[in-house]
């Protein structure tokens, strides 16, 4: 059982929360005096690695990538590919699978693979490589599916037949996200109404607003739900965050973090790249922005310092990638849901983080 100031769906409590591996009671209590606050764990839907180790790696790499994020408060998350070849995307997906099957002690539990790429724009790459770009095909996808569940696929809807793509995808399961695009504003509009989804690390790596041209980012500020955004205040300038949070309903934030989150400063890998970490920022050897070494509770400590109130950042961090992921029982603390919980001090720092019930020891690796 734990106490302090409790986070529920229907807004902050005083009181206490029983749970075993789901949450059995939430009981108010005004005479609760503990300094802590209790927070539904946070949902990633944008990782590549952590702790020196990238996805794209396999065998056990997702593991050691969902005990680091844990640490952090991060209970539930997608493992993020990386554009690579055929045989490379599916033996990450073969690594991920057994982890995504069945949760490993001490970790985040794995709902599933966001695939950023292969289907991309040459114009929007990013740190994407282009020597294995791919156009989509269902056929495609649909084998990469059967290696692990793809929960949200990165489109550039421009390219070839990828727009009458997405009705099909979409029947899968599979949330289709608008990124690494060189597409218009119509062309943004087009996907949405197609029936994608979301938009991938709103702002970087898409056709940016204009007055005269709103490009992908003015179809996502006009007319999304739903779009993911990097708060590691280097990616988005805070202004421009400020400007999407008001336009867009249920913003919410990934880490995008690499191999370099929570290691020095150094060389590491994503995928066939090479990054660079320096005074916490990843990057490219010629300087583009490769990643990020950000993590959740520093996302939500950067949500808090540009003003939200803390039960908005956490909605953004929580609520907001569950429900967008249609995982209903998780992202919240509520009777009956699943027992993911981080608990903070009041500097906002986790001094405690339950997955599913689990204790997570956060001591560092």
């Amino acid at each position: 059982m734990l106490s302090g100031r409790i986070l529920t769906p229907q807004g902050w409590i005083h009181g206490s929360i029983d749970f075993n591996q789901r949450i059995n009671t939430i009981r108010e209590d005004r005479r609760t005096d503990s300094a802590l606050t209790i927070l539904p764990g946070f949902v990633d839907l944008h990782v590549h690695g952590a702790c020196g180790v990238d996805i794209m790696q396999g065998g056990d790499a997702g593991v050691t990538v969902a005990r680091s994020h844990a640490r952090h408060g991060t209970t539930a998350m997608l493992g993020t590919t990386m554009t690579a070849t055929d045989n490379s995307i599916r033996r990450a997906l073969n690594g991920l699978a057994p982890s995504i099957a069945e949760r490993p002690a001490g970790a985040a539990r794995m709902l599933g693979v966001h695939l950023e790429g292969p289907f991309l724009s040459i114009h929007r790459l990013g740190a994407q490589p282009a020597d294995a770009l791919a156009i989509a095909s269902i056929d495609l996808v649909r084998s990469y599916h059967e290696l692990a569940p793809i929960r949200v696929l990165t489109l550039a809807t421009e390219i070839g037949g990828h727009l009458g793509l997405i009705p099909e995808l979409a029947a899968m399961g599979i949330r289709v996200q608008l990124g690494h695009s060189n597409g218009s504003y119509e062309d943004g509009v087009a996907a949405l109404n197609a029936g994608a989804s979301g938009f991938t690390h709103l702002f970087n790596g898409m056709t940016a607003l204009n007055h005269y041209t709103p490009g992908v980012v003015g179809a996502a500020l006009a007319h999304a739900e739903y779009a993911e955004i990097i708060p590691d205040l280097q990616h988005v300038h805070p202004g421009a965050m400020k400007a999407a949070l008001r336009a867009i309903p249920r913003l919410y934030g990934v880490t995008d973090a690499t191999a370099a989150t929570g290691m020095p400063d150094g060389e590491y890998g994503l995928g066939s790249q090479r990054v660079y970490k320096c005074l916490g920022c990843v990057r490219l050897a010629t300087g583009s922005l490769a990643g990020s070494a950000l993590t959740m509770d520093q996302a939500l400590r950067n949500f808090v310092g540009m003003g939200l109130d803390l039960a908005d950042a956490s909605n953004r961090l929580s609520l907001y990638p569950a429900d967008y992921l249609g995982e209903p029982e998780r992202g919240r603390l509520a009777p009956g849901a699943w027992a993911d919980i981080v608990v903070l001090n009041a500097n906002l720092q986790p001094v405690a983080v339950f997955v599913e019930g689990e204790a997570i020891d956060l001591s560092p690796n």
